[in-house]
């Protein structure tokens, strides 16, 4: 079956980035046969929900749109609503596919604002809205072999969502992001062990309206499952997302490029099942708390749901 891409984001206000994330949450974007675009023409409907609860503590100050909080505080719920179709292309060892994931997101913001004349007060904000809307307008998948395979794919985040520089919690990071990715998928029938991994690169634009401009980031993403008879899968995911520069703009060099990283480390359990010759259903659920962060959101309750429909 054909892998659908991991398509999350960040809820909290803009990495170490504006607000301390950025678009991706580390350990959440590899999937099982990631690296695998299918020979026949499939459509992939997935359904994800993710929440993750973290905080930047310890004194440091935080970009956050117009406003620099000493520490911040974020929980955010995202569903994610994917659907990637597979075009005909025969069962030659190339074969593509494209997609769309609609976002939906619930986050609230506790933050100490600095304000003009250097109090602080501390302040929580809320946000409800359909997110960014993010595009992958194409994936080529090469098939080295039955068992080894590789997808390439360019993916676009679109600043569709409702922003505010002045509030603390936004629906969009307001800003464009285009995010080329390598995926792999090994599977080890003799073991019954499979390796999937995801990399990507994060090309932010400028926020137009904070003329913050955030770093490029790299995410790496690997996760190892034993697979059962009984479509049963169980393995543990690493993520890992570091900065490649510094932050850029009047706020960023006044935190000295506001440059970040951070380890994600956690369990994943996953259950296939096929419905008929032409469908099959695929369900996940990880935890991945952060096991090491500079100036990005700590988070040691990060969890993810996914249910995928393959018809």
């Amino acid at each position: 079956m054909a892998a659908g891409l991991v398509l999350l984001a960040c809820a909290a206000p803009a990495a170490a980035t504006e607000g301390a994330l950025g678009r991706q949450v580390s350990g959440t974007s590899v999937q099982a046969n990631i690296g695998i675009v299918a020979p026949e023409p499939v459509t992939i409907v997935q359904l994800s929900e993710l929440y993750l609860d973290g905080g930047l503590h310890g004194g440091r100050e935080v970009p956050v749109g117009r406003n620099l909080s000493v520490g911040l505080d974020a929980k955010v719920s995202f569903t994610l609503a994917t659907v990637l179709k597979t075009w005909d292309t025969g069962t030659g060892p190339w074969n593509f596919a494209s997609g769309m994931t609609v976002p939906y997101v619930w986050t609230k913001v506790n933050a100490a604002v600095t304000g003009p004349r250097g109090n602080t007060v501390g302040t929580t904000d809320r946000a409800s809205d359909l997110f960014d809307l993010y595009f992958t307008p194409i994936v080529a998948g090469y098939h080295f072999s039955k068992t080894e395979h590789v997808a390439l794919s360019l993916n676009i985040w679109a600043p569709t969502g409702r922003y505010n520089a002045n509030n603390l919690a936004n629906p969009s990071l307001n800003n464009w992001t285009f995010v080329p990715q390598v995926a792999y998928t090994r599977i080890f029938p003799e073991s019954h062990w499979q390796l999937d991994a995801v990399t990507s690169l994060q090309i932010y634009t400028p926020n137009r309206d904070t003329d913050y401009h955030n770093a490029p980031l790299f995410g790496t993403d690997v996760m190892a499952r034993r697979m059962f008879g009984n479509g049963l899968g169980l393995g543990m995911v690493v993520g890992t997302i570091l900065q490649l520069g510094n932050d850029r703009g009047d706020t960023a060099n006044k935190l000295n490029g506001f440059k970040g990283h951070d380890l994600s480390l956690g369990p994943i359990v996953t259950y296939d099942r096929k419905l008929s010759a032409e469908r099959s259903l695929s369900m996940s659920l990880r935890w991945v708390p952060t096991v090491a962060s500079t100036n990005r959101l700590d988070s040691g309750s990060t969890v993810m749901a996914s249910v995928a429909l393959v018809f």
